[in-house]
Order: C-alpha cells, then structure tokens, then sequence
C-alpha cells in the first residue's frame, strides 16, 4: 500500500546481558537439549538471542531418523505446548532458526510481559521421535525506571547491569551530562527533564521525567525502535513540550545524514534531503505530537530519526537517542512441513521481523506465477521438489522475497581427483543453493548407518575394503535430494609408472618391426624394377634339308673366296 501509513513496531538489535551463562545438557541415549545459558537478563526494547544444540540417532529403529519440526514454547494450551511463532502475543517479533542441529529463539523489541522460561521441542519423522528440553531458560527484562526521590535527587532504578557496580549515562534537555552512579543531583529549574541509560544500552533509555511537575521541556518517542519491509511505508512519532510555548523551528533530521551539509554540527530537515524528495511528510494530527511518515523505504533508509525543536530561549539537544528503523526484505519462514515420496505438505509464513499496526494483503508466487488462492501472510499447499515458493507485499510485486525450495541435486566431489593410492586421504565434499540451507548426510552402500554429517566427509587411511559407492543426502525441511560416486583403491603411482615404460616401450617396438616392414617391401619392390630380364634360348629346328643347304652355300663361298685369291 504505497503511502499509506502502517506503523511497524519491531526491533533493532540490542545488547543482552548474560547473567549466567553454563551449559545445562538434558537427554539420555542420544536424544537431548543443551541450552547456551540458563539465565538471561535484558533491557526492555532491545533484542535477545537464546539458544540451545540439539542430539538425536540418525538411524533409528531401523530407519533413516531427520529432523521435522522444531519451536519454543513457554505456555501449553489443551495439554500441547504452544508454539511462539503461532502467539499472537509474539506476533511479528520471534524468529526461530535452525542450523546445523544449533536453534536460535530471536526476539526483538522485548516488553516486560516477555519475562518467562522458555523451553525447546523437537520432532522427527519417525513415530514418538519427539524430544522437550524442560528445563529452559529464564528471561527477565527490566526497563530503566528513573525516580525523582526529592528535589534534588534522581535515582535511575534497573535490575539487569553486568556487574555490581554498573556504569549510567545522564541526560539533561536531550544533551549528555555528566555522571557515571545510579544517583544524580539536579539543579531546581523547574523547565529541565532528565533521562537516564545502562552504559552500554544507551539506545534504550529512560522517557525523560520532568524535575517538578508535568510541564517541562522534553521529547519522548512512541518507539524506540522501529522495523518496516523494504518498498512499504512507515510512520515514526513523539509527543514533545516546550516550558514557554513559543516554538521558533522543529522538524526531524538524521544524525547519520547530518555529516552531508555544509555545517556538520548543524542537523539538516529531512524534507528538505532530495534522498527524500516526494517521499516524506510531516504530519501533526494532535497538539504536540508529530508524525514522521517515510514512505517507498529504502535499503538506505535504515538509520534513527530524532527530533529537534527550538524555541526563542532554548533549543532542545540532540543527543538523546531517537528512534532506530531499520528497512527489512520479505522472507519466507517454514511454519511446518511433511515431506512425502514425490511431494511436501508446507505451511508457510511470509514476514519481515515486523509487527505491522494493520492488516495487509500479501502475494504469493510459485515458480514465478501469482497464486491467487490467498492474500494472506501464510500460504498453505503441496509443493513439489522443483517449485519454488515466494511472497511480496500486495502493490510491491517487484519486490519479493527470496524464494524457498527444497534441495536441488547435490554436486559431489573428491579430491584428490586421480586413482586413489592406497594408504592416501580422501576428501569428500557435497554441495546444494537450498533455501532453508540444507544438512548433509553421507552414506555407503549396504551400509544402514550414516558415515558421517556435514558438507565433508574425509576418509584419512583409504583401503581396499573402503571401496564402493558413497551417497550424500541433502535435506531441509521442504525435501530431500541425493548424489552418488563410486571409489576404488588404484594400483599406486610406483606401479603405474612402470606400467607406462611399459606399454611406451611395447609401442615404440611395434612402430619399428612396422617400420622395418615398410622398408623391405620398398626395397624388394625397387629391386625387381631396376634388374635385366635374362636371353631366351631359342631352340632352331634340325630338318636335313637346311643342313645341306647350309653345306652347300658354304661351299660355294669358299670356292669364290679361293678363285680371287688366283
């Protein structure tokens, strides 16, 4: 809904103070819950993370044991606990996140009714694979109370410090002053107010309290702390009063954008930033309120807004914290998912850590396309192990969140990549860009136990007997996928060696004796071409009466040859 206004009351991060912080591990026979701490204190309006790693057999009464369903509870309604996501008292504020068996309770913008133990539950897919850690962990949230004990002296009361002797900060007219102890010493202008602050919380102070009376000069925000989705709008306001009534100027600015003028120790009115041209507004509905209206937020938009007033004898400071926002994306969190052969049953939540003041209309997408079954934050459906699911603001398609499916398959990969020595180390990696992030599992086959977890799985002395074909599984809650290669010892890099001589030298033989061949048979062939070919012998025929005529004729010439010599 672009321009319109929808407070968001959410939370930035805040500093927690950890009063006790030891392991406390519950479970027997690989089952159990080990929380981070036992005890955990916390300034009101800021954000808390409690966190707890879980065990459970992957094999399990013969069958592969994954995890499927995992929440935080401090209540139980009808006899089943409740989950925090699905409280409305919690709506917009908890994040529960899984990893790697580690499962963090996050909850921003903490309020005193949040004080309670919480405890974790875990399911898996196998009938009565259900696991509670029941002894939890406590949070106390206390808020910074500051008491006007006389007229002079004001005492700054807060039950959550990191040590017995806590550090303060004080403030006087929005501006810091100094004073390090609990107590402080006022002067008797009765205009003054004052506010006080954990050091180390000085985002979450006090509202400031007037030294005598109701009337004095004073700014007090609505929200310490404000969270909105990236392409909506958000509303950001105070009450203020001045001791005279006169106000020369007042408007909101940003200490972050101050550095940017020409006088950095001079703030600068955010509506007239061209960063915001057409996009804020100053709205004062009531006397002494005023509304900062931001809309089309922004990534850059992030960063805390105070005001500031000015009257003809005195100007309120600046050092007082205002009110933080901070610009989210849309996310797609996995309520609770069944994963089936060839398809999952989901239900989905589209949120942005974000308590919005009124409803909205969500979009949901598969695989690109709008669904328009529902416009509602959560989307329930079967999603196969290709799609992908995602969710946008109604009127802000174009900016949607990120999608969330189930593992595409895995790329599996061994180094070294040539044959394997034996003896040698192999290392085994599995990769698949799931959303939730997938878990590894790796198996071999004819093998019902997992050889290891992880995205590497390292074999430190290869064997022949460790030959065979390796799985690995990876797994979210919306499906599974899986990859196989096969290893095999290689004969060792001396064998190997010789074996090349070896079949080099058959080789260069071969070439030769073919060699050799090609050259006989070209000599044999110029041969016959360059030799003689031998006389026939003519065998004359021995008829008698070319014999006498012979004789005759020989005679004959003889006679003339004697008659001339006469």
């Amino acid at each position: 809904m672009r321009g319109a206004a929808m407070s968001l009351t959410a939370a930035a991060s805040g500093l927690v103070v950890f009063l006790l912080s030891v392991s406390v591990v519950q479970g027997q026979n690989d089952w159990g819950v080990t929380y981070s701490s036992t005890k955990i204190c916390a300034v009101k309006g800021s954000t808390v993370e409690i966190r707890c790693n879980i065990t459970y057999p992957s094999p399990w009464r013969g069958s592969v044991n994954t995890l499927e369903k995992t929440f935080w509870f401090t209540k139980w309604r009808d006899g089943e606990p409740v989950d925090l996501t699905t409280d409305s008292e919690y709506s917009g504020r908890v994040e529960d996140l899984c990893e790697n068996n580690i499962c963090t309770l996050r909850i921003k913008n903490l309020r005193e009714s949040d004080s309670a133990v919480y405890r974790f539950r875990f399911e898996t897919n196998q009938a009565g694979g259900e696991y509670g850690g029941w002894t939890g962990v406590t949070l106390s949230v206390s808020n910074p109370d500051l008491q006007v004990t006389s007229r002079y002296w004001l005492y700054c009361q807060i039950s959550c410090h990191q040590s017995s002797n806590p550090s303060y900060i004080w403030y006087k007219n929005g501006q810091i002053i100094q004073g390090e102890t609990s107590r402080y010493t006022s002067n008797t202008n009765n205009a003054d107010s004052y506010s006080c602050a954990l050091k180390g919380h000085e985002d979450f102070p006090s509202p400031p309290v007037c030294v005598r009376g109701q009337s004095c000069n004073r700014v007090t925000y609505t929200e310490r702390s404000i969270c909105a989705p990236k392409g909506s709008s958000v509303d950001i306001s105070c009450t203020y009063s001045s001791f005279t009534d006169k106000l020369k100027s007042k408007f909101w600015f940003s200490p972050e954008r101050s550095h940017q003028g020409q006088n950095p120790s001079q703030p600068e009115d955010l509506s007239e930033d061209p960063q915001y041209a057409g996009r804020v507004q100053i709205l004062e509905t009531e006397r002494g309120r005023s509304t900062l209206r931001i809309s089309d937020l922004r990534d850059s938009d992030s960063a805390q807004y105070r005001f500031k007033f000015k009257t003809p004898s005195f100007e309120w400071r600046s050092d007082l914290p205002g009110t933080t926002l901070t610009v989210t994306a849309l996310q797609v969190q996995v309520i609770r998912a069944k994963v089936y052969n060839y398809s999952t049953e989901a239900e989905l939540k589209c949120h942005s850590s974000c308590s919005p003041a009124g409803s909205l209309n969500y979009v949901w997408f598969k695989n690109g396309e709008k669904i328009t079954t529902t416009m509602k934050s959560s989307y329930k459906g079967l999603i196969q192990p290709r799609d992908n699911i995602s969710c946008a603001l109604e009127g802000h398609e174009d900016l949607p969140s990120p999608p969330v499916y189930a593992p595409k398959l895995p790329s599996v990969s061994v180094s070294p990549s040539a044959e394997i020595e034996e003896g040698s180390s192999v290392t085994l990696t599995c990769s698949s860009d799931a959303n939730p992030a997938a878990n590894y599992t790796w198996y071999k086959e004819d093998e019902d136990s997992p050889k290891a977890s992880g995205q590497i799985f390292n074999i430190t002395d290869f064997r022949a007997e460790h030959s065979g074909s390796y799985s690995c599984g990876a797994q979210n809650k919306l499906g599974r996928s899986n990859s196989t290669l096969h290893l095999s010892v290689g004969t060792g890099s001396s064998t190997m060696i010789v074996n090349i001589i070896r079949t080099t030298l058959g080789v260069l033989i071969l070439i030769l004796v073919f060699l050799l061949s090609l050259w006989m048979r070209k000599k044999k062939a110029l041969r016959s071409t360059t030799e003689a070919p031998e006389p026939e012998e003519i065998e004359l025929d021995s008829d008698p009466e070319y014999e006498n005529d012979s004789d005759t004729a020989a005679q004959t010439e003889d006679t003339e040859e004697q008659e001339d010599l006469v």
